[in-house]
């Protein structure tokens, strides 16, 4: 059995939700269609000629990208164009083309932590350098019949409902008595028609992220025995999770900048790379941001971040970032090449878990376009 590319693509958003994405990101599907089987999926960084004749020779449907190949309204597909011919071989291949970009970015899981991880940052007591995304919650009440107050409460805190704060599994839980009168068409789980029924009932309430509030109510929907279901959900003005891009906070163990330079090379596979700071200095507490990260070296900074590392730093910023004290790490935009695998293990796992032959592979070529001489 293989994946629907739309069920796919659901999974993907539950990783990196669209609403994640900075305004104006260019997200989303963005050539070809996902109303269809999809027995293949290739995941690049970038969309290339070489990735698309990748795409081609291992039989891929869609291609999962971190970079968009449409990046403004299109006037024309020109076919003589090095984009034209692009648009033209994935169309005639029908191979789709989804991009998930600062979303992917924001994500928990996503490759900011990724990053952070790689170069030892500890995951209790990361932040994120700037807010891009705030989780409303909502209140989410439900009446439930005693004998299902435990498999229904399990249910919603499983779906994401509960959460508060560092705190998990939060709930209030009233017992009263519910009244109905089932009428002549129904099937009651308790009760016959015609016949006004009490019966001892349990009030449940729990907060909801707004994110999560569709798969919290299908989830109560599926666990509640009745075949109608007395529930209400409330908007509110709590705010809850905070998602954003870059990620800081403490090395498990303080280094050297010297000695984190080597870690970077090795885990971001860069031969060389550009540094600003004292070799020498001791780093405590560090700052990553995957792609462009220039204008976020003052986030560093207010974070109280020993050194940033990110791509394209520029040179007035390098002379900003040396006179504030923050060293800078700059091992390309590049880096950004580890959400091949860092999505494909994603994908793959849970595709195996509901038992999907689709098989996904991360892209093998490089898409670096600076050569180091």
């Amino acid at each position: 059995m293989y994946i629907h590319g739309q069920a796919l693509i659901q999974i993907m958003e539950q990783l990196a939700p669209k609403h994640y994405a900075v305004e104006g990101d260019k997200i989303g599907l963005q050539l070809g269609t996902l109303h269809k089987e999809v027995r293949r999926v290739l995941v690049a960084l970038d969309v290339t000629d070489e990735v698309v004749d990748e795409a081609i020779a291992c039989g891929a449907d869609l291609i999962i990208a971190h970079h968009a190949i449409i990046f403004r309204p299109l006037a024309k597909i020109d076919t003589a164009t090095p984009a034209g011919r692009l648009y033209e071989k994935l169309i005639k291949h029908d191979i789709a083309v989804y991009i998930s970009h600062t979303n992917l970015d924001v994500a928990d899981g996503g490759i900011n932590d990724w990053m952070a991880d790689l170069v030892g940052i500890a995951a209790g007591g990361r932040s994120s350098l700037e807010e891009v995304h705030t989780d409303k919650l909502l209140k989410l009440v439900v009446f439930v019949p005693k004998s299902h107050h435990e498999q229904v409460l399990e249910a919603i805190w499983h779906a994401g409902a509960g959460e508060i704060g560092n705190y998990s599994k939060c709930s209030f839980n009233i017992e009263g008595t519910g009244t109905f009168l089932p009428g002549a068409d129904t099937a009651p789980y308790i009760g016959k028609p015609g016949v006004l029924e009490r019966t001892a009932e349990m009030r449940i309430e729990v907060v909801v992220p707004h994110s999560a509030h569709r798969k919290v109510v299908s989830a109560m929907l599926k666990a509640h025995p009745y075949e109608e279901v007395a529930y209400d959900l409330y908007p509110n003005d709590l705010k809850g999770r905070s998602f954003g891009l870059g990620r800081v906070g403490k090395l498990i163990e303080p280094i050297s900048l010297r000695e984190l330079v080597n870690r970077v090379k090795i885990a971001f596979n860069v031969p060389q790379l550009r540094l600003v700071g004292d070799p020498d200095r001791i780093i405590r507490k560090a700052a990553v941001l995957g792609g462009s990260g220039s204008r976020y070296v003052r986030h560093a900074i207010y974070a109280g971040a020993d050194v940033l590392i990110t791509g394209d730093v520029d040179y007035h910023t390098a002379h900003d970032a040396l006179a504030a004290g923050v060293a800078i790490i700059d091992p390309g935009h590049n880096v950004e090449k580890i959400m091949k695998q860092g999505v494909t293990d994603y994908l793959n796992r849970e595709l195996a878990s509901r038992k999907v032959n689709t098989v996904v592979t991360a892209s093998a070529l490089s898409t670096e376009p600076f050569q180091f001489v």
